[in-house]
């Protein structure tokens, strides 16, 4: 009778396995198209605004309503909304899903509303908190060192951009919901959407402003401004979309909904007693963010938007690689009970290899190829040759910390799974802390080097590397950042260890396999960059590929599961 249970619950296992796998290559392939539109997106911002004046204001715009989006928005309802309806659903109890769900909305959907509406009443101190530095230009357009003032502008950028919050919140319930119930590419796939919309209206407009989209240097400072606030516009109309696309799936999985503000339905105070720490967690991590666009406004022109550009990089690997992996482990892992303490961590140690085998190659090729890269994505229009360096510069700045913040989004949801969204938030706080300590000398240092005495003479106005301090700071906090959750997991997860053996292995096989990508790139050096870096990838990463089949490393099965089931 014992055998004939434990071989009922290794299959249970081995089919819950079989669910995770499934599911991350679902995420990674919706994570997948909406990044890639991501990048179109930014080679659009690129194109129009450079690394400059206004794409600094954009960067300002997009980030202000990032707060709300973030604190209410997909990591609080995957520690605090997906365990308890996943659980809901596990008791095959539906209606009480459906009524939780219900409430959980309703009381988004006032918060929500509320806080968008106060963004739009207080722009003018909401800009004046993010970015501080602005402040000074109307003595510096008055001085014709700038060709207008950034904080005017970013003020009007806000009040049209800061209702896309709210939707994006609600957008982040309906993933929320499906998630629960399996279905992981609509709602990854959803923000493709919103990207469109936005790549469609600057191109729309660029056409109207300067009657061709091909010309950006046919438009005058006051065309790109309009054009600007056209984009934020276009921004909202694509969180609508983001949301709307949702709908017709979370209708069809859901029974029993019912919309209220209650807080007596069955799990919502229990949902709010975890929504509390995981908000403060959340605020600290959009602390960090926002401590970097106060700080980056501070100095030089141009250094914002570097920001914006290597950050899009930074994060593309943590989405595929580590969110995938991680969104996907977090209703399986929920639905593992106490007593399975060894399949839980013999699962995270598992997802912990299989996110490093693609990420340390990313790593690696990020500090080798990063000008091609860069380069490759974003040279056109008003970004050229100092532009693509101080984004590569930054960005490698940032991949430094790339494996660690990866890890620690499949270890914060380790936590999260076992009930725990106190431990995570207080070890936030440690992360920002030590790099605002880090960021700030190393960032005012470095605004006093000139890109031009790193990398030679350039075209173009001066830059500095004052962007590149701030890359720093937070590779150094994100390494605490990971040794802190370990550390603390110890408690209730003893075994749950980070594989340091099989990264360095990939670590050693990435090295090793730059020799073709390098040769590639060697070989074509008067080619257009747009045909390079395509090779240079393909090489890259048929070697580390191929040589990890041939020496049978198990995750590259694990990911052929994922995608290709």
């Amino acid at each position: 009778m014992g055998d004939e249970a434990e071989t009922v619950s290794a299959e249970a296992e081995s089919a819950s396995d079989a669910e995770g796998e499934s599911a991350a290559g679902s995420v990674a392939g919706g994570i997948f198209l909406s990044r890639m539109f991501g990048l179109l997106r930014e080679r659009a911002v690129a194109y129009f605004f450079g690394v400059g004046a206004h794409a600094d204001v954009l960067q300002v715009a997009f980030k202000s309503p990032n707060l709300l989006q973030n604190l209410l928005g997909e990591g609080t309802i995957s520690a605090a909304f997906i365990p308890i309806y996943s659980r809901l659903l596990d008791e095959d109890r539906p209606a009480a899903a459906g009524r939780f769900a219900g409430a959980i909305f309703g009381l988004l959907l006032a918060a929500a509303g509320g806080v968008a509406l106060l963004g739009v009443v207080f722009a003018e101190p909401i800009v004046t908190v993010l970015a501080p530095g602005f402040l000074d230009d109307a003595a510096r357009v008055a001085a014709g060192d700038l060709p207008f003032n950034r904080f005017d502008l970013a003020v009007r950028a806000v009040r049209l951009i800061f209702p896309m919050a709210g939707v994006l919140v609600l957008s982040a319930w309906a993933l929320g919901v499906l998630n629960s119930h399996r279905q992981f590419f609509v709602p990854y796939v959803a923000p493709t959407l919103w990207n469109a919309v936005i790549i469609a209206t600057l191109f729309g407009g660029g056409y109207v402003l300067a009657g061709t989209p091909g010309a950006p240097d046919a438009l005058s400072s006051d065309a790109l401004t309009q054009l600007l606030l056209v984009a934020c516009v276009g921004a909202f109309g694509g969180g609508l979309l983001q949301f709307g696309v949702q709908l017709p799936f979370v209708v069809r999985e859901m029974e029993g909904f019912s919309l209220s503000l209650s807080t007596r339905v069955e799990g919502v105070r229990e949902a709010l007693s975890a929504f509390g720490p995981v908000v403060a967690s959340r605020g600290v991590a959009q602390l960090s963010a926002y401590l970097d666009l106060f700080l980056a406004s501070w100095l030089a022109v141009g250094a914002l938007s570097a920001l914006r550009y290597a950050q899009l990089l930074y994060m593309l690997p943590i989405s595929l690689f580590g969110m995938s992996v991680a969104a996907s482990e977090l209703p399986e892992l929920s639905r593992l009970t106490q007593e399975k303490v060894a399949a839980f961590s013999a699962r995270l140690r598992r997802s912990l290899r299989q996110i490093a085998f693609l990420t340390v190659p990313t790593v690696v090729g990020y500090l080798a190829f990063g000008v091609l890269l860069v380069g490759a994505l974003f040279r056109t229009g008003q970004f050229q040759a100092a532009s693509t360096w101080l984004v590569a510069i930054v960005l490698g700045g940032y991949s430094l910390g790339i494996l660690a913040t990866t890890f620690s989004r499949l270890l914060q949801n380790a936590f999260y799974a076992i009930g725990d969204t106190t431990t995570p938030a207080w070890i936030a706080v440690l992360r920002v802390t030590v790099s605002t300590l880090v960021a700030v000398p190393a960032m005012f240092w470095l605004d006093t080097i000139g890109l031009e005495r790193v990398v030679g003479p350039l075209s173009g106005d001066a830059l500095f590397l004052g962007a590149l301090g701030l890359s720093l700071g937070a590779t150094v906090g994100a390494w605490v950042e990971v040794a802190a959750l370990r550390h603390w997991l110890r408690g209730p997860l003893p075994d749950a260890r980070i594989p340091w053996g099989p990264v360095g292995r990939m670590l050693g096989l990435a090295l090793v396999s730059l020799g073709p990508g390098a040769a590639a790139w060697g070989l074509l050096p008067s080619w257009h960059v747009l045909l390079v870096a395509p090779l240079v990838v393909a090489a890259y990463a048929a070697a580390y590929l191929g040589a990890a089949w041939g020496l049978g490393v198990g995750e590259i099965e694990a990911w052929t599961r994922r995608f290709f089931g």
